[in-house]
């Protein structure tokens, strides 16, 4: 290499022989009147014979070796860079010789201009620099626009560049001269392989040369621009591959078909993801380079450079002068330039596995020592000035890079901050959550560098602080990503070196290497390691060389050490990209759990994070760790007392079952989860522990669960098989021991509990996002079946009560919607709590609180408040919104109605069921009366007809319908109480006595007086005469009826003397009573033990100002019976929905993906487990009794041999209720979508619940038809408008995003895809609209155990629809639009007769 690039050295001129001032004043006689003529184009030239031309060269070329004070040099170079565009554009200033023979004239000007390089005293200056460029500048021009080149003046171009770079690069020049000489070395390279594709002794000579000055920051900055814009330009070249493939040998086209390109287009197909990079970079790719040679030009600037990891070996890198210098150097750039090396790597591997994004905003400061650098022709203005001006002119129009296609960078474009300058997120998650969405998420940033700065090259801060990591979150990696085996076959020796490049010296006289200075590469080459392999495709096979302890994790192993002697750098590298490291079913991957759960305990107890403050956001560190955490949680129970070597740490007891295994790092994970939960205050990761939690309960509850449910069967039959998710010899005698432990479901509930509250009433209070995912996992552990006192359920519902008390009593101006969302869903919360556990209520203390919070809640304040009580009629109604009034009826209707009254609810029985029963045929409408009670209450009341049963006990039939629901009620009339009350009533009726004797017995004549004798004789006083008598207060009416009346008496008084005037004897006969009536106004009588039929509550809106409090309907009204069936079709509670789909392996089209569940042999056992978790077959158009309690048997009969389409919605339908929710699944087959496809109105049921017969609902419109089934579009009809909630079971987790989803703007996809471990590994896509759009408790990377699956995807789906509810203003709970619907009703059927008449309707027959 020396000597080819040496070969230009050579060219001495003759006048060298001469004395410096002969040369001096023969160059500049002879240069001026050359120069003069340069810039008048009808100027001839003076050369006009070979041998002119030739002696002038040799006066040019010793004029080029002159000192810089005067401007011979100047005009020298001048001329020679006329004389080089030649090739571009001949004219009469060049001399006839050059424009005959242009080649060879142009090879001899620039083995001449090598002279301009040669190490001088004055190279600092700025004319140098000026110089240079200006040679640079023709150079690349040239090479441009040359119109025919021959292979040897290519030949002689590159290996001037090479020279010159070389050159320049040993002798230090300034930076941005090495930039632009490096910059302009490759640009003219990559041209020549477009047209004269440089020999392979050429290759060997530039790889030798660029591999000795590696050492340089900016050869490995603009290799790295180079291969990132030949690597889009391979991906994006269209040739005929074919004929590529057949040139190749086996060897070398197994490492180029794993590159991007063309060949990964006709392999992937035109879906694989573009690999964007700057305008400015792509533009250096020549336009005209066709895809035979893209390959090979792509693999050998691979391999320009040799082995990156070289750079940290100062043995390897030393071997040329300037090399051993630099690498002998206390502040070596080495390490950050081994850092730029590894990170072009490392972009170029996310490009290969489709998760690269460009980053088009000026990237901050990442390197120590790397000031920001502005563009070059702004840092030196006399560039232009040094130019001639004929030069100028051209060069201008010319598509140079250093000032029209780089105008905001400068010549060699590199960036501010950019390490290298290609597109890339620095140590990004690869597969990230998508929690960038939400608001907050705030990630701390480094601070900006001055753009203005022009500092040299020099160290901006301490030289052992390391660059700064960054995780924005990245795409997904695609489906169509290349096989990681032929990734690492190609950068995997370069990434396992550096990854494992850890030594603390090296011996080479007395270079010291700390292995701090070089974490940053190692950990950049540790972190994309970690991202190739979470990539992992599902069924894909790495080979174990690879996955061995000598090679992937060994680096882990390695770099995940928490002691002194570990790398902050590369923990957090590590931990930043192996969020999904468990969850890909990576072979032996379990034997990382002890290093990983060190590392996450590090991070999540440590509060400060002092160690990693200085290169990494702290927020992004534990939210990696979090998410880490996730997939670590489920695996030792999932195991149990399985053993693990790398567990046992050295220590076997046989008598410890839990020593050694799996089950032996729960406690310890426990107690990382307990500890995050304490000191994480960022909001985002809040959420995501605050999911880890309800899981790890649960889970927990359910395996106790199984473990009791086994021992009773073991006690009941001898030799029954083990429970089913335990495994291993010690699995019978683990489970025995669960409940023994102190990490059991009901000590975890307690804890976490009562640290949800604490914090929930002190840090949690002003933060909405985490207060709504605390109440929704408190909602949750309210749930979950743990024996615990039941204090601690009575402290829960007191921590919310208060919760609910501090957000009511906040100041007015901090009053928002927001926060009325949170009260909302704190008196949801409480509802949750107070019918699961309906025993609370009887417990005064509880009663009474929660009585006063409903009160707050509806007007505003608390009657009690210290010592003053305030009565109802004073209180004035000042709630704090009107949904939060209405969330405070709701908890009042559950503790009146719901609370151990459920599955009572929703069993009324209508019109049409009672007249059934009671063999009537009329019509209903004139056997029922219909009152409204308070204006939210309508009676429906049938009075059975008359009969014995009647007469013995009057009875009466009430429907019963209000905002809570409907109820049907049965009430008769009993004489005596119900516990002393014999089995059959009889009438009383008195016993039949003997007639009397018509003498029997003494008369005595008696007179009857109404006043006593002595009343005449006591004087009258004044108060007598305060009541005025009769005849002063009577009116003519009332006198004309006491003259009557009066005149009845005196024909009394006859009638009784009669028998003394006549002396005979009066007959008396004995009273008897009348017989028993058999007809009864049953209503009336009901109406009037309630208190609903005084004067008062009749009066009506226009007399009293209020409404009354008893209406009456006229049912004979037309369309009252179709209301009233529409009131009895509104759900009484929270009616959500979700629709399910199987999808298997590399299946893209609906077609396929419906066709999946016609039958059971289409789909995975697992995935009618999962069904039969989620909910109870339903048949539709028949409302459910209320629970869940899964029922095998039930569910085979109804499922039968399909895949689960029966539960298309045609017939049946998963249900799920409990006494707030009613949650429909339905999955859609092909048949259904086809009918839908049919109906012009899509879904005819109501969207509210599935069990209201089509043939009476409403028609609704949806939003779109159905459309093909090449074009999957979920957001059809069969998707209702509240439903916007898909479970999707896949069985690739790779496919989804092949999901064939038009849109997901507006709807939520939670994926479930089984992993070989038997967990379950979780995506969910969110609304990212959405203010809280991160729902618990399954979040974007939870891994589950099958145990508590299902309950966890009906929670989500409440969750999901709740705060869809919460953030919509068309979303009235169901009580407020049960109850707008009867207000509708009093308002349209009122009965507008007066209160006689009302009253004398009572004693008629409807």
């Amino acid at each position: 290499m020396d000597q080819s690039l040496s070969s230009g050295r050579g060219q001495l001129s003759v006048l060298s022989c001469f004395p410096p001032s002969v040369g001096r004043d023969v160059a500049v006689a002879v240069v001026k009147p050359l120069r003069a003529g340069l810039g008048n184009p009808d100027t001839r030239s003076l050369l006009r014979t070979d041998r002119q031309v030739k002696w002038t060269m040799e006066v040019l070329c010793y004029g080029l070796t002159l000192p810089l004070d005067g401007d011979t040099v100047q005009l020298c170079l001048d001329v020679y860079t006329d004389w080089l565009m030649a090739l571009v554009s001949p004219k009469e200033s060049i001399p006839p010789p050059i424009s005959r023979k242009p080649d060879l004239y142009t090879q001899k000007i620039l083995k001449h201009l090598h002279s301009l390089f040669l190490s001088r005293s004055d190279q600092a200056s700025p004319v140098y620099t000026s110089l240079c460029q200006q040679v640079l500048c023709a150079v690349q021009s040239l090479a441009r626009d040359g119109a025919v080149m021959s292979r040897d003046t290519w030949e002689t171009l590159l290996n001037f560049l090479l020279c010159i770079n070389q050159t320049m690069l040993a002798a230090g020049v300034s930076e941005q001269l090495s930039h632009l000489s490096v910059a302009v070395l490759l640009e003219v390279w990559l041209l020549s392989c477009s047209r004269c594709f440089p020999s392979r002794s050429l290759w060997q000579t530039g790889r030798q040369m660029l591999s000795s000055c590696r050492h340089q920051g900016a050869v490995v900055e603009q290799w790295s621009r180079v291969i990132a814009a030949l690597t889009s330009r391979f991906k994006h070249t269209h040739t005929h591959t074919h004929t590529l493939i057949k040139r190749f040998s086996a060897t070398y086209l197994h490492m180029v078909c794993v590159g991007p390109f063309r060949l990964l287009l006709l392999t992937f197909g035109p879906s694989f993801p573009h690999f964007k990079v700057h305008d400015e970079d792509a533009a250096l790719i020549p336009k005209d380079m066709d895809g035979h040679r893209v390959p090979h030009t792509w693999f050998r600037f691979l391999h320009l450079l040799g082995n990156p990891v070289d750079l940290s070996r100062p043995l390897v890198v030393g071997l040329t002068p300037s090399s051993h210098e630099e690498a002998s150097r206390d502040d070596s750039q080495l390490p950050s330039i081994f850092f730029r090396a590894m990170r072009g790597v490392s972009t170029l591997v996310d490009a290969f596995l489709g998760v690269t994004v460009i980053n088009n905003q000026p990237t901050e400061e990442l390197l120590p020592g790397h000031t920001t650098r502005i563009p070059f022709r702004d840092r030196l203005p006399s560039l232009d000035v040094s130019f001639p001006p004929h030069l100028l002119s051209r060069v201008a129009v010319t598509k140079s890079p250093f000032r029209d296609r780089h105008p905001p960078h400068g010549v060699s474009r590199p960036r501010s901050g950019s390490a290298p300058p290609i597109p890339m997120t620095t140590l990004s998650v690869p597969i990230a959550p998508h929690f960038s969405t939400s608001p907050h998420n705030k990630r701390l940033k480094p601070g900006n560098v001055s753009k203005a700065s022009s500092k040299p090259f020099a160290a901006s801060r301490p030289a052992t602080s390391q660059p700064p990591l960054c995780s924005s979150p990245r795409p997904s990696p695609s489906p169509l990503r290349c096989k990681l085996d032929s990734l690492l076959h190609l950068f995997g020796d370069w990434l396992f070196d550096a990854a494992l490049f850890n030594r603390d010296s090296a011996g080479h006289g007395d270079v010291v290497v700390t292995s701090s200075r070089w974490a940053a590469g190692r950990a950049e080459a540790c972190g994309t390691l970690c991202r190739v392999f979470a990539c992992k495709k599902t069924a894909e096979d790495i080979l174990a060389v690879y996955l061995s302890r000598y090679r992937f994790y060994l680096v882990l192993l390695q770099g995940l050490r928490v002691t002194e002697e570990g790398c902050p750098l590369v923990l957090a590298s590590i931990l930043l990209n192996s969020t999904s490291l468990f969850c890909c079913d990576l072979k032996g991957v379990n034997l990382l759990l002890t290093s990983f759960t060190s590392a996450v305990e590090k991070v999540l107890l440590d509060r400060e994070l002092v160690r990693f403050k200085s290169f990494v956001s702290p927020v992004d560190l534990r939210r990696a760790s979090i998410l880490v955490l996730l997939t670590l949680l489920p695996i030792p129970v999932q195991f149990g007392t399985v053993r693990s070597e790398s567990l046992l740490d050295g220590r076997l007891n046989r008598d410890d079952v839990t020593r050694g295994s799996f089950l032996s790092l729960k406690p310890r994970l426990i107690r990382v989860l307990i500890g995050a939960l304490q000191t994480e205050t960022d909001t985002l990761n809040t959420q995501i522990i605050l999911a880890a939690v309800l899981n790890l309960v649960q889970d927990s509850a359910l395996l106790e669960a199984a473990g009791e449910s086994q021992q009773e069967a073991e006690s009941q039959q001898s030799g029954a098989r083990g429970p089913l998710w335990t495994c291993g010899p010690g699995a019978n005698r683990w489970t025995r021991e669960t409940a023994f432990q102190s990490d059991t479901a009901g000590s975890l509930w307690v804890q976490f509990v009562r640290l949800l509250t604490q914090r929930l009433a002190a840090q949690w209070r002003n933060d909405p996002a985490v207060c709504l995912s605390a109440l929704e996992v408190l909602g949750g552990l309210a749930k979950v079946e743990v024996s615990v006192e039941e204090s601690e359920r009575m402290r829960a519902v007191t921590s919310v009560c208060c919760y609910i008390v501090f957000q009511c009593s906040r100041p007015p101006p901090l009053h928002s919607r927001d926060l009325h969302s949170i009260i909302v869903a704190a008196f949801h919360c409480l509802n949750v709590w107070l019918t699961q556990h309906p025993a609370m209520l009887d417990h005064q203390e509880c009663l009474l609180e929660v009585l006063e919070i409903v009160e707050l809640g509806i007007s505003g304040t608390k009657s009690r408040q210290e010592e003053q009580t305030t009565c109802k009629e004073e209180k004035e109604l000042n709630p704090a919104s009107l949904r939060v009034k209405e969330a405070a009826e709701a908890t009042l209707t559950c503790v009146m109605q719901v609370s151990g009254a459920f599955p009572f609810l929703g069993g009324l029985l209508g019109e049409d069921a009672l007249i059934g029963c009671s063999a009537m045929s009329d019509c209903r409408a004139k056997k029922f009366r219909y009152f409204v009670v308070d204006h939210s209450v309508i009676l429906a009341m049938l009075e059975p007809p008359e009969g014995p049963e009647q007469a013995t006990c009057p009875s009466l039939t009430v429907l019963v319908r209000g905002p809570s629901g409907g109820h049907t009620w049965t009430l008769q009339l009993h004489l005596h109480p119900r516990e002393g009350r014999t089995e059959t009533q009889q009438t009383l009726i008195p016993e039949q006595r003997r007639a009397g004797q018509e003498d029997a017995g003494i008369r005595c004549d008696v007179e009857y007086q109404l006043f006593p004798d002595s009343i005449d004789r006591d004087a009258l006083v004044k108060a007598d005469l305060s009541i005025p008598t009769l005849n002063e207060s009577v009116t003519e009416e009332v006198q004309h009826q006491l003259e009557h009346l009066k005149a009845a008496l005196k024909r009394q008084r006859q009638v009784e003397a009669r028998p003394q005037v006549s002396g005979r004897a009066v007959v008396i006969k004995t009273c008897r009573p009348p017989p028993p009536t058999t007809n009864f106004q049953t209503a009336r009588l009901f109406l009037s033990h309630l208190g609903l039929l005084t004067p008062e509550a009749l009066k009506s809106l226009g007399t009293s100002g209020v409404p009354a409090q008893l209406v009456s309907l006229d049912s004979s009204l037309p369309g009252f019976s179709e209301d009233l069936r529409h009131l009895d079709q509104l759900a009484s509670r929270n009616c959500d929905s979700a629709f399910i789909f199987y999808m298997k392996a590399g299946q893209r089209t609906t077609a396929e993906i419906l066709r999946n569940v016609e039958s059971c042999c289409s789909v995975q056992s697992h995935f009618l487990d999962f069904l039969w978790s989620l909910g109870r077959p339903a048949e539709v158009g028949r409302r459910q009794g209320g629970g869940f309690n899964p029922n095998t048997s039930e569910f085979q009969a109804v499922l039968g041999d399909s895949g689960g389409g029966v539960f298309n919605g045609e017939r049946f339908v998963l249900m799920y209720t409990d006494a707030l929710t009613e949650i429909t699944f339905t999955v859609p087959s092909p048949s259904h979508v086809a009918d839908l496809s049919k109906s012009p109105t899509g879904v005819s049921s109501n969207p509210q619940s599935p069990f209201n017969s089509s043939k009476v609902s409403t028609p609704k419109t949806t939003s779109s038809p159905v459309e093909d089934t090449q074009y999957f579009c979920f957001e059809s009809s069969f998707v209702g408008f509240e439903s916007k909630l898909l479970i999707v079971w896949v069985e690739r987790f790779e496919d989804i995003e092949s999901f064939p989803l038009t849109s997901v703007s507006n709807v939520q996809l939670i994926f479930v895809h089984p992993l070989k471990t038997g967990l379950y590994r979780i995506r969910f896509h969110g609304n990212a609209t959405s203010k809280f759009s991160l729902v618990v408790p399954l979040v974007d990377g939870s891994v589950v155990s099958k145990r508590s699956l299902g309950f966890l995807v009906r929670e989500t789906v409440i969750n999901c629809c709740q705060r869809r509810r919460l953030e919509s203003d068309s979303a009235p709970p169901p009580h407020v639009r049960r109850k707008h619907m009867i207000n509708n009703m009093i308002l349209r059927y009122r009965n507008g007769h007066s209160e006689a008449a009302f009253y004398a309707a009572l004693f008629k027959d409807p």
